[in-house]
């Protein structure tokens, strides 16, 4: 725990992660409520209460919206969470509610591989795209007169990383508001208002809840006037998370530091088993001191994400490598407990090499882990 004299301590992660977003206890109730599954509240008299209508707020909603937004920015009372079906929904929510035609808004060219969707979307409305890589912070090249900077940081799949306090700073000082997406590092990791952002967004369907069982996603911000209108959008296209599985994500936060650190330590190891291989994998992870993004990442990441990337001779080899392995599944996605793999080139969209493998480091034990990774490798080289 950390504070000052004087001041309510700070809890650390795990004592966070634990009592998160829970009521304040009733006696014999249930410490977590379960899901409450309503369309329609009892409503006599005028709609004054917190909770009206099924698409507009749900008690299970709102006690994890607030595990999340302590968990994104610890001790803070002025930051807002709004739970999404998906994470999808949830950069939806942040682009189409800020953005107008004549806007212009900058996203990474090395980012999720929805993007490109997004973009022919965005410029249906009118609205200018710009684009640049995450690394070598190129995006602050393409910043005059933008509105909105999306920063993907770890990128995905690639595991670049920018410096959000510069960026935040030079986007500012242009009028531009910046949004984060923060979901391979998770609010364990990285922590982006405190770094100045305005929007830190992410997929829940990832390590956050870390069971590969719910599709979620979140938007916590700041400015009560920016969040009022990602609030308002949400209603109006009702994209929003179905009781049961806000109730399931909120169960797994309980568990996110314990899930955080032994995936994150397993990840190191295997990264660093790869880059000990005798054949150069291009291995990316930013926990490596050596790693090219790994000055920048240890100076705003507390923690440096389960997601390791390496890049096989040819396509045959990255496959021959995935029907070896016996403990990682061939599966999209990351961050959950069960690790997975994949050859990204297979879904296009990724300016990925054709034998380029992005792995996400489960919690199985370390030295099994390593070993069945180092005996596919071996096994997919014959």
């Amino acid at each position: 725990m950390s504070g000052t004299q004087g001041q309510a301590p700070v809890p650390g992660d795990g004592t966070r992660a634990v009592r998160a977003g829970l009521p304040e206890p009733v006696k014999y109730e249930p410490t977590l409520p379960g899901p409450v599954f309503a369309a329609h509240y009892h409503l006599p008299g005028e709609p004054t209460g917190a909770y009206t209508y099924g698409r507009d707020e749900n008690p299970t909603w709102t006690h994890l919206e607030r595990a999340i937004g302590s968990l994104e920015a610890p001790g803070e009372d002025d930051v807002e969470t709004l739970v999404f079906a998906s994470g999808m929904a949830a950069i939806s929510s942040v682009l189409f509610s800020q953005l107008r035609a004549g806007d212009a808004v900058v996203l990474p060219s090395d980012g999720y591989q929805v993007f490109p969707l997004v973009r022919e979307q965005l410029e249906a409305y009118g609205i200018e795209v710009r684009t640049a890589p995450t690394g070598g912070d190129a995006q602050l090249g393409v910043l005059d007169g933008v509105r909105l900077l999306w920063i993907e940081t770890p990128s995905n799949p690639g595991l670049d990383v920018c410096d959000i306090r510069r960026l935040v700073e030079e986007a500012h000082a242009r009028g531009a508001l910046v949004a984060v997406d923060n979901t391979l590092a998770t609010p364990l990791g990285q922590r982006p208002l405190e770094l100045g952002a305005d929007f830190s967004v992410a997929s829940g369907t990832k390590q956050l809840t870390g069971h590969g069982d719910v599709l979620l996603g979140y938007v916590t911000g700041r400015d009560p006037e920016a969040m009022a209108a990602v609030r308002r959008w949400r209603k109006i296209v009702g994209a929003i998370p179905g009781p049961m599985e806000a109730w399931l994500a909120h169960r797994s936060l309980a568990t996110l530091q314990l899930r955080v650190e032994r995936q994150n330590a397993t990840a190191l190891a295997v990264a660093e088993a790869l880059r000990d291989w005798p054949e150069d994998l291009a291995v990316r992870y930013p926990g490596l001191p050596k790693d090219p993004s790994h000055a920048v990442a240890a100076r705003q990441m507390r923690r440096f994400g389960c997601v390791v990337s390496f890049t096989l001779p040819s396509r045959t080899r990255a496959e021959r490598f995935l029907e070896a392995l016996r403990l990682v599944d061939d599966a999209t996605s990351f961050g959950g407990v069960r690790s997975t793999a994949e050859r990204r080139g297979r879904w296009g969209g990724d300016d990925v090499p054709e034998g380029f493998i992005r792995m996400s480091v489960g919690a199985e034990d370390p030295e099994d882990l390593v070993t069945d990774v180092l005996r596919a490798l071996e096994e997919s080289a014959r």
